[in-house]
Protein backbone atom coordinates (compact mmCIF):
# COMPACT_ATOMS: atom_id res chain seq x y z
CA UNK A 1 0.00 0.00 0.00
CA UNK A 2 2.57 2.59 0.90
CA UNK A 3 4.52 1.73 -2.65
CA UNK A 4 1.44 2.19 -4.22
CA UNK A 5 1.36 5.90 -2.31
CA UNK A 6 5.00 6.67 -3.49
CA UNK A 7 4.05 5.66 -6.92
CA UNK A 8 1.32 7.50 -7.14
CA UNK A 9 2.93 10.73 -5.36
CA UNK A 10 5.93 10.11 -7.87
CA UNK A 11 3.97 10.09 -11.03
CA UNK A 12 1.90 13.19 -9.82
CA UNK A 13 4.49 14.85 -9.29
CA UNK A 14 5.91 14.46 -12.64
CA UNK A 15 2.46 15.12 -13.98
CA UNK A 16 2.16 18.25 -12.76
CA UNK A 17 5.85 19.36 -13.84
CA UNK A 18 4.70 18.43 -17.64
CA UNK A 19 1.05 19.55 -17.36
CA UNK A 20 0.83 23.25 -15.17
CA UNK A 21 -1.66 24.43 -17.22
CA UNK A 22 -4.11 21.86 -17.10
CA UNK A 23 -3.30 21.58 -13.09
CA UNK A 24 -3.38 25.75 -12.70
CA UNK A 25 -7.06 25.16 -14.14
CA UNK A 26 -8.28 22.83 -11.94
CA UNK A 27 -7.10 25.13 -9.02
CA UNK A 28 -8.77 28.02 -10.75
CA UNK A 29 -12.00 26.11 -11.28
CA UNK A 30 -12.10 24.00 -7.91
CA UNK A 31 -12.06 27.30 -5.87
CA UNK A 32 -14.53 29.11 -7.98
CA UNK A 33 -17.08 25.99 -6.96
CA UNK A 34 -16.13 26.47 -3.60
CA UNK A 35 -16.40 30.16 -3.89
CA UNK A 36 -20.22 29.51 -5.28
CA UNK A 37 -21.27 26.68 -3.07
CA UNK A 38 -19.49 28.58 0.44
CA UNK A 39 -21.33 32.16 -0.62
CA UNK A 40 -24.74 30.84 -2.68
CA UNK A 41 -25.94 27.57 -1.98
CA UNK A 42 -24.92 27.26 1.58
CA UNK A 43 -25.95 31.12 2.49
CA UNK A 44 -29.41 30.40 0.80
CA UNK A 45 -29.89 27.22 1.68
CA UNK A 46 -29.96 25.70 -1.57
CA UNK A 47 -29.52 21.72 -2.26
CA UNK A 48 -27.00 20.55 -4.68
CA UNK A 49 -26.01 17.18 -6.03
CA UNK A 50 -24.12 14.35 -5.99
CA UNK A 51 -21.89 14.14 -3.09
CA UNK A 52 -21.38 18.00 -2.63
CA UNK A 53 -25.75 17.65 -2.11
CA UNK A 54 -25.19 15.03 0.44
CA UNK A 55 -22.42 17.18 2.74
CA UNK A 56 -24.90 20.18 1.92
CA UNK A 57 -28.11 18.18 3.25
CA UNK A 58 -25.99 17.13 6.55
CA UNK A 59 -24.66 20.91 6.93
CA UNK A 60 -27.94 21.78 7.44
CA UNK A 61 -30.09 18.84 9.55
CA UNK A 62 -26.53 18.50 11.79
CA UNK A 63 -24.64 21.46 11.51
CA UNK A 64 -21.73 19.04 10.14
CA UNK A 65 -18.92 21.08 8.10
CA UNK A 66 -19.55 20.20 4.53
CA UNK A 67 -15.98 19.97 3.82
CA UNK A 68 -15.65 17.51 5.88
CA UNK A 69 -18.08 15.45 4.25
CA UNK A 70 -17.34 16.16 0.91
CA UNK A 71 -13.50 15.44 1.52
CA UNK A 72 -14.41 12.07 2.95
CA UNK A 73 -17.11 10.95 0.72
CA UNK A 74 -14.54 12.08 -2.81
CA UNK A 75 -11.83 10.13 -1.09
CA UNK A 76 -13.54 6.87 -0.33
CA UNK A 77 -15.17 6.92 -3.83
CA UNK A 78 -10.95 7.86 -5.20
CA UNK A 79 -9.63 4.50 -2.96
CA UNK A 80 -12.60 2.62 -4.75
CA UNK A 81 -12.33 3.66 -8.13
CA UNK A 82 -8.86 3.90 -8.37
CA UNK A 83 -7.84 0.98 -10.15
CA UNK A 84 -10.08 1.85 -13.05
CA UNK A 85 -9.22 5.78 -13.60
CA UNK A 86 -6.06 6.89 -15.95
CA UNK A 87 -3.28 8.31 -13.70
CA UNK A 88 -3.86 11.57 -15.59
CA UNK A 89 -8.09 12.31 -14.73
CA UNK A 90 -7.06 10.74 -11.02
CA UNK A 91 -4.30 13.35 -10.50
CA UNK A 92 -6.31 16.09 -11.75
CA UNK A 93 -9.36 14.90 -9.72
CA UNK A 94 -7.13 14.62 -6.59
CA UNK A 95 -6.37 18.28 -7.12
CA UNK A 96 -9.53 19.46 -7.27
CA UNK A 97 -10.94 17.88 -4.35
CA UNK A 98 -8.00 18.88 -2.47
CA UNK A 99 -8.39 22.50 -3.33
CA UNK A 100 -12.14 22.85 -3.19
CA UNK A 101 -11.91 21.06 0.72
CA UNK A 102 -9.43 23.81 1.30
CA UNK A 103 -10.95 26.89 -0.44
CA UNK A 104 -14.21 26.14 1.16
CA UNK A 105 -12.41 26.15 4.26
CA UNK A 106 -10.70 30.03 3.69
CA UNK A 107 -13.77 31.24 2.41
CA UNK A 108 -16.00 30.26 5.21
CA UNK A 109 -13.71 32.92 7.58
CA UNK A 110 -14.40 35.52 5.07
CA UNK A 111 -18.34 36.44 4.93
CA UNK A 112 -19.17 38.71 1.83
CA UNK A 113 -22.36 40.92 1.29
CA UNK A 114 -24.99 39.36 -0.89
CA UNK A 115 -27.98 39.96 -2.84
CA UNK A 116 -31.69 39.60 -1.55
CA UNK A 117 -32.51 38.45 -4.59
CA UNK A 118 -32.95 34.44 -4.45
CA UNK A 119 -33.31 34.01 -8.31
CA UNK A 120 -30.32 36.35 -9.45
CA UNK A 121 -28.05 34.40 -6.50
CA UNK A 122 -29.21 30.97 -7.85
CA UNK A 123 -28.24 31.71 -11.82
CA UNK A 124 -24.67 33.46 -10.32
CA UNK A 125 -24.27 30.05 -8.72
CA UNK A 126 -25.03 28.35 -11.59
CA UNK A 127 -23.02 30.34 -14.04
CA UNK A 128 -20.22 29.81 -11.72
CA UNK A 129 -20.65 26.20 -11.34
CA UNK A 130 -21.15 25.24 -14.72
CA UNK A 131 -18.35 27.41 -15.90
CA UNK A 132 -16.06 25.89 -13.70
CA UNK A 133 -16.98 22.46 -14.45
CA UNK A 134 -16.97 22.99 -18.15
CA UNK A 135 -13.13 23.87 -17.45
CA UNK A 136 -12.24 20.72 -15.58
CA UNK A 137 -13.39 18.79 -17.86
CA UNK A 138 -11.55 20.12 -20.75
CA UNK A 139 -8.59 19.72 -18.89
CA UNK A 140 -9.55 15.82 -18.57
CA UNK A 141 -9.80 16.16 -14.93
CA UNK A 142 -12.97 16.28 -12.56
CA UNK A 143 -14.47 18.01 -9.14
CA UNK A 144 -14.98 14.60 -7.84
CA UNK A 145 -18.33 12.83 -6.79
CA UNK A 146 -20.52 11.00 -8.82
CA UNK A 147 -18.32 11.91 -11.77
CA UNK A 148 -15.68 9.32 -10.19
CA UNK A 149 -18.60 6.90 -10.43
CA UNK A 150 -19.66 7.49 -13.87
CA UNK A 151 -15.76 7.22 -15.41
CA UNK A 152 -15.49 4.25 -13.31
CA UNK A 153 -18.63 2.37 -13.96
CA UNK A 154 -17.65 3.25 -17.90
CA UNK A 155 -14.84 1.29 -17.80
CA UNK A 156 -15.01 -1.01 -15.22
CA UNK A 157 -18.71 -2.68 -16.68
CA UNK A 158 -18.82 -0.27 -19.90
CA UNK A 159 -22.19 0.93 -18.12
CA UNK A 160 -23.56 4.51 -19.68
CA UNK A 161 -24.71 5.82 -16.19
CA UNK A 162 -26.07 9.37 -17.10
CA UNK A 163 -29.47 7.80 -15.95
CA UNK A 164 -27.82 6.44 -13.23
CA UNK A 165 -26.83 9.76 -11.92
CA UNK A 166 -29.92 11.73 -12.82
CA UNK A 167 -31.77 9.02 -10.41
CA UNK A 168 -29.31 9.64 -7.45
CA UNK A 169 -29.57 13.49 -7.87
CA UNK A 170 -33.43 13.28 -7.99
CA UNK A 171 -33.66 11.12 -4.59
CA UNK A 172 -31.39 13.79 -3.42
CA UNK A 173 -33.52 16.63 -4.40
CA UNK A 174 -36.35 14.53 -2.93
CA UNK A 175 -34.76 14.48 0.36
CA UNK A 176 -33.98 18.15 0.17
CA UNK A 177 -37.49 19.50 -0.18
CA UNK A 178 -38.05 17.85 3.54
CA UNK A 179 -35.27 19.99 4.70
CA UNK A 180 -34.80 23.37 3.07
CA UNK A 181 -38.33 23.06 1.84
CA UNK A 182 -40.22 23.43 -2.00
CA UNK A 183 -39.41 27.13 -2.84
CA UNK A 184 -35.92 26.71 -2.10
CA UNK A 185 -35.61 23.37 -4.08
CA UNK A 186 -36.92 25.02 -7.07
CA UNK A 187 -34.50 27.78 -7.08
CA UNK A 188 -32.12 25.10 -6.42
CA UNK A 189 -33.02 23.37 -9.61
CA UNK A 190 -33.31 26.38 -11.81
CA UNK A 191 -29.54 26.61 -10.74
CA UNK A 192 -28.51 23.69 -11.58
CA UNK A 193 -30.42 23.30 -15.29
CA UNK A 194 -28.18 26.95 -15.79
CA UNK A 195 -24.76 25.27 -14.36
CA UNK A 196 -25.41 22.15 -16.87
CA UNK A 197 -26.12 24.23 -19.36
CA UNK A 198 -23.42 26.39 -18.70
CA UNK A 199 -21.27 23.41 -18.48
CA UNK A 200 -22.37 22.06 -21.92
CA UNK A 201 -21.60 25.46 -23.81
CA UNK A 202 -18.14 25.64 -22.01
CA UNK A 203 -16.96 22.30 -23.12
CA UNK A 204 -18.13 22.58 -26.68
CA UNK A 205 -16.41 25.87 -26.89
CA UNK A 206 -13.26 24.88 -26.09
CA UNK A 207 -13.45 21.89 -28.38
CA UNK A 208 -15.29 23.86 -31.32
CA UNK A 209 -13.20 24.19 -34.61
CA UNK A 210 -14.14 25.51 -38.06
CA UNK A 211 -13.51 22.50 -40.88
CA UNK A 212 -12.60 23.54 -43.72
CA UNK A 213 -12.14 21.84 -47.35
CA UNK A 214 -10.46 23.83 -49.90
CA UNK A 215 -10.18 23.51 -53.99
CA UNK A 216 -7.73 25.98 -55.47
CA UNK A 217 -5.29 27.00 -57.96
CA UNK A 218 -2.88 27.76 -55.43
CA UNK A 219 -2.53 25.07 -53.11
CA UNK A 220 0.66 24.93 -52.24
CA UNK A 221 0.54 28.79 -51.40
CA UNK A 222 -2.72 28.18 -49.43
CA UNK A 223 -0.78 25.60 -47.40
CA UNK A 224 2.22 27.81 -46.55
CA UNK A 225 -0.43 30.36 -45.02
CA UNK A 226 -2.33 27.79 -43.22
CA UNK A 227 0.82 26.47 -41.74
CA UNK A 228 2.48 30.56 -40.71
CA UNK A 229 -0.72 30.60 -38.99
CA UNK A 230 0.34 27.44 -36.73
CA UNK A 231 -1.99 25.49 -38.27
CA UNK A 232 -1.70 22.04 -40.31
CA UNK A 233 -2.82 20.71 -43.74
CA UNK A 234 -4.12 17.59 -45.01
CA UNK A 235 -3.45 17.43 -49.14
CA UNK A 236 -5.61 14.55 -50.77
CA UNK A 237 -5.84 14.51 -54.31
CA UNK A 238 -9.26 15.09 -56.18
CA UNK A 239 -11.28 14.21 -59.23
CA UNK A 240 -13.80 16.48 -60.51
CA UNK A 241 -16.54 14.13 -61.29
CA UNK A 242 -17.64 16.34 -64.02
CA UNK A 243 -14.63 17.15 -66.22
CA UNK A 244 -12.34 14.29 -64.75
CA UNK A 245 -9.53 16.97 -63.75
CA UNK A 246 -7.16 15.69 -61.22
CA UNK A 247 -7.33 18.46 -58.56
CA UNK A 248 -5.70 18.85 -54.97
CA UNK A 249 -7.94 18.97 -52.27
CA UNK A 250 -6.66 20.48 -48.69
CA UNK A 251 -8.40 19.71 -45.63
CA UNK A 252 -7.54 21.79 -42.32
CA UNK A 253 -8.96 22.46 -38.62
CA UNK A 254 -9.07 26.51 -38.10
CA UNK A 255 -10.57 28.44 -34.82
CA UNK A 256 -12.85 31.00 -35.94
CA UNK A 257 -10.75 33.95 -35.96
CA UNK A 258 -8.11 32.02 -38.56
CA UNK A 259 -11.05 30.96 -40.92
CA UNK A 260 -11.69 34.83 -41.43
CA UNK A 261 -7.63 35.33 -42.19
CA UNK A 262 -8.35 32.67 -44.80
CA UNK A 263 -11.02 33.92 -46.57
CA UNK A 264 -9.61 37.04 -46.56
CA UNK A 265 -6.33 35.29 -48.37
CA UNK A 266 -8.18 33.54 -50.64
CA UNK A 267 -10.14 36.44 -51.98
CA UNK A 268 -6.93 38.64 -52.52
CA UNK A 269 -5.16 35.35 -54.27
CA UNK A 270 -7.35 33.00 -55.79
CA UNK A 271 -10.79 34.27 -55.71
CA UNK A 272 -11.97 31.31 -57.96
CA UNK A 273 -11.32 28.60 -54.84
CA UNK A 274 -14.20 26.31 -53.59
CA UNK A 275 -14.31 26.22 -50.12
CA UNK A 276 -16.78 24.58 -47.84
CA UNK A 277 -16.70 25.64 -44.00
CA UNK A 278 -18.58 23.65 -41.21
CA UNK A 279 -18.22 23.23 -37.60
CA UNK A 280 -16.06 20.57 -36.24
CA UNK A 281 -17.85 20.23 -32.35
CA UNK A 282 -14.81 18.09 -31.19
CA UNK A 283 -11.33 17.67 -32.43
CA UNK A 284 -8.91 15.27 -30.39
CA UNK A 285 -4.97 14.82 -31.82
CA UNK A 286 -1.77 16.86 -32.05
CA UNK A 287 -2.50 20.35 -31.69
CA UNK A 288 -6.07 20.33 -30.00
CA UNK A 289 -7.42 18.19 -27.38
CA UNK A 290 -5.49 15.32 -25.92
CA UNK A 291 -6.17 12.09 -26.12
CA UNK A 292 -5.17 11.71 -21.99
CA UNK A 293 -7.78 13.94 -21.48
CA UNK A 294 -10.23 11.19 -22.16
Amino acid sequence: MKNSIRKFFTLASALIMTEWRAVATIIFASSLQAFAVNYFTLHYHFPDLGVSGIAVLTHYIFGISPNWVILTGNILLVLWARKDLNLHFLALTITAILTFSTALSIFALYPLPLPDDKFMATVITGLMKGFAGGLMFNVGGSGGGTDILAVALRRRYGLEVGRFTIFINLFILGLSIGVVGLEAVVYGAVGLYVNGVTMDNVTRSFDKRKQAIIITNIPDEVSAFINSHGRGVTRLEGRGGYTGQVRPVLITLLEPRQVVLLKRFLKENDDRAFVSICDASEVLGQGFKSWRSL
